[in-house]
């Protein structure tokens, strides 16, 4: 065990570190490991060109070869907007920067906006796998809204080398519907022309945050959003890691029913410990035949690095793929946001970060 993974994680580190899961077997799983597109892909649908670009992320950066992603995300230049985001660090309103962290960073790939990469393609395309983000939901329509629209078109995206297209669906949520259908569509195209996809299967909807609890980060309610995901062949699933259960329970009430549900998703299949909370997110991902990979959320200031590795510990332990991490790395000066990638995926390099 890394002596500073450890001392990061803290006075959790036994509560996470030594944690065996009674729920669901890991035996049951399709775990990470430097086989994974010949062990899980190659009887897939997946074309050649698909199993080639998969087999690139997974094969760049630190992590490279050994099955676990770290992947660069930055679109919250549109989803938060610019001057939001990188005000802490204004050298991120050129894209270059995010593409130059990506790579100093050791990352698999680099996620962004179709503008940001499309201006830098030729000069990087070639050295750090692309990631285009082809639908956002803008901060600039008054009131705000909520809504994933799509920017970019999946053949330009193929034109620029992109190796993956990712995509956001807010389950839950009016527009959800509408949003399925579209990214199902552009998942089909870019599977064709032999992309591999990401999907953000992000929850949205008013009536899922209570006075109890946000049931937006429910492990039932964000593993049938998984499942929704790799249904609509989605090769990998970013979630956010779960902070409660019981949101079918909380939101099915007599006056209105919501959804179906079973005790033993509560009794046998979760417990309150987050990774078992997260192995049930992975058991909806076909039992980790589609990676899921955990977001690491908003950057809080000092406390980030330690954050940023429990979520790892938690995500790798589960039977996860890795973790997507933004704003805990752009959000200050290059130099630190390279310590906290690195200190994730040295989570994954440790064989004494074992699965529960």
């Amino acid at each position: 065990m890394s002596k500073k993974t450890s001392e990061l994680l803290g006075d959790k580190a036994d509560y996470l570190l030594n944690h065996q899961s009674k729920t669901i077997s890991k035996d049951k799983l399709h775990l990470p490991g430097p086989d994974f597109v010949d062990r899980i892909w190659i009887n897939s649908d997946r074309n050649p060109q698909v199993l080639r670009n998969l087999q690139l992320m997974y094969g760049t950066g630190r992590l490279a070869n050994t099955g676990y992603l770290s992947i660069l995300p930055v679109d919250q230049g549109i989803e938060h907007s610019a001057g939001a985001s990188f005000a802490k660090n204004p050298i991120y309103f050129d894209p270059e920067n995010i593409v130059k962290l990506g790579i100093e960073g050791g990352c698999n790939a680099v996620a962004t906006t179709f503008g940001g990469l499309g201006f830098l393609a030729r000069k990087y395309a070639h050295k750090i796998p692309f990631l285009v983000k082809i639908n956002h939901n803008e901060f600039l329509t008054y009131p705000n809204k909520f809504d994933q629209v799509m920017f970019a078109s999946i053949k330009a995206s193929w034109n620029l080398g992109a190796a993956a297209i990712g995509a956001t669906i807010y389950f839950g949520s009016d527009e959800s519907t509408r949003q399925l259908q579209e990214v199902t569509t552009a998942f089909e195209m870019a599977h064709e022309l032999g992309m591999a996809t990401i999907l953000w299967c992000y929850l949205r909807n008013s009536a899922f945050k209570t006075k109890e609890k946000d049931y937006h980060v429910s492990a039932d309610l964000t593993g049938q959003a998984n499942h929704l995901g790799v249904t609509i062949e989605a090769d990998i699933i970013k979630q956010k890691l779960p902070e409660n259960n019981g949101g079918y329970l909380a939101l099915n009430t007599k006056e209105s029913a919501y959804g179906k549900n079973d005790q033993r998703i509560y009794s046998e299949l979760t417990s309150d410990h987050p990774i078992d909370l997260c192995r049930y997110q992975v058991a909806n991902c076909y039992m980790g035949r589609a990676g899921l990979i955990n977001s690491g959320g908003a950057s809080s200031g000092a406390g980030d690095l330690a954050e940023a590795v429990v979520t790892a510990v938690v995500n790798k332990r589960a039977g996860g793929m890795g973790l997507i991490s933004g704003r805990k790395a752009f959000q200050r000066s290059m130099k630190e946001g390279v310590e906290i990638l690195n200190a994730v995926q040295d989570v994954y390099l440790d064989k004494d970060v074992t699965i529960a």
